[in-house]
């Protein structure tokens, strides 16, 4: 496993994260045991990030995870959310100064632990003021309660608004954007990852195997395996009806066989390698699946490979990105003395 800094901080992390969505879900997941042995597994192979959040089955994956990491905590990079909804009250969501700061003792009671290092939004509020949900994030970095923050599923626009924010009024900055990222789905390039790439932002990229459907499992006109996760979450209809993504899926499974390695390891490490991601979030149902997914963090792809891959996913050059290509060729052709 390699490490790499998260953004401009001195943080380092393994190049690969692992998610926990999994643990302690009945209809997808992994039960606590199980969960126990991809945690110590994904130590022992070198990996440092653990990813989490309050709202994973409705905060048992958090004390799992906590339980797992206990004897080992200094050695971890622990991550976790607030945002979603834990209760019926009107306050038991969002990013009000007071779900936050109630939100993160709950998570730390969860989590066995005092701090966490990243404590993420896990989406945008529109109904808290942006300054508000910065000097609660702020509080609780000054309360020893969270090292750094991010963000997770924001737009461009409101994570550069909050960068300028933070900085004008001295807070805490999101030190860190969890946006989805794959293959099949590779929006975040037109804004979010140069602006990452810009601000020393760190960006660690969830579903990069595209909800199941870049693992090689699933098959064009099939159906994906009864049980996982793909098979049960609405997400993924459009995915696995949508021609091109098929096409792509069929990409990486011929480039995997032509390099001896799985789908799963492929689309990873292609994630892994684009300019600006720091580390992808994987999450395992079991210890084979984990294993699998392990294979992906010394893999670098022959340029060859993920040219074949780079094209057959490319994004649609729309406006205004056309013009930007366009005046950058113009610009390019200038000889200037």
């Amino acid at each position: 496993m390699k490490l790499r800094k998260l953004g401009r901080t001195g943080l380092k992390v393994s190049n690969l994260c692992l998610g926990t969505m999994t643990f302690g879900n009945p209809a997808w997941g992994c039960d606590e045991p199980t969960s126990a042995r991809i945690v110590s597994r994904f130590l022992d192979a070198g990996g440092n990030f653990v990813d989490t959040a309050d709202v994973y089955s409705n905060g048992v994956s958090e004390e799992i995870t906590g339980r797992a990491i206990r004897n080992k905590r200094s050695q971890v990079v622990l991550a976790t959310k607030v945002a979603g909804p834990m209760g019926g009250g009107p306050n038991d969501l969002g990013l009000s100064r007071k779900h936050i700061l109630d939100g993160i003792d709950a998570s730390l009671r969860r989590l066995g632990t005092d701090y966490v290092d990243l404590y993420q939004v896990h989406a945008y509020d529109p109904t808290t003021p942006l300054d508000e949900t910065l000097g609660a994030l702020d509080a609780v970095v000054s309360a020893g309660k969270a090292r750094y923050v991010g963000c997770s599923n924001f737009s461009a626009w409101q994570l550069m608004k909050a960068t300028a924010l933070a900085r004008e009024l001295g807070t805490s900055r999101f030190d860190c954007l969890q946006p989805q990222y794959s293959l099949v789905c590779r929006f975040i390039e037109r804004e979010h990852l140069p602006l990452c790439v810009e601000e020393g932002i760190g960006v660690i990229p969830w579903r990069p195997l595209g909800g199941g459907l870049l693992t090689g499992k699933i098959k064009p006109g099939g159906e994906a395996p009864a049980g996982s996760r793909a098979a049960v979450d609405p997400m993924n209809r459009e995915l696995f009806t949508n021609q091109k993504n098929l096409a792509v899926a069929e990409a990486v499974s011929s480039v995997a066989k032509s390099l001896g390695k799985t789908a799963s390891q492929v689309a990873l490490a292609w994630c892994a390698q684009q300019k600006g991601v720091t580390s992808p979030i994987f999450g395992a149902r079991t210890l084979e699946q984990l294993e699998d997914n392990l294979g992906a963090a010394d893999l670098a792809l022959p340029d060859e490979a993920k040219k074949r891959l780079d094209d057959v996913s490319a994004l649609e050059l729309v406006y205004p990105y056309d013009f930007h290509a366009r005046v950058r060729m113009m610009t390019g052709a200038m000889k200037l003395d």
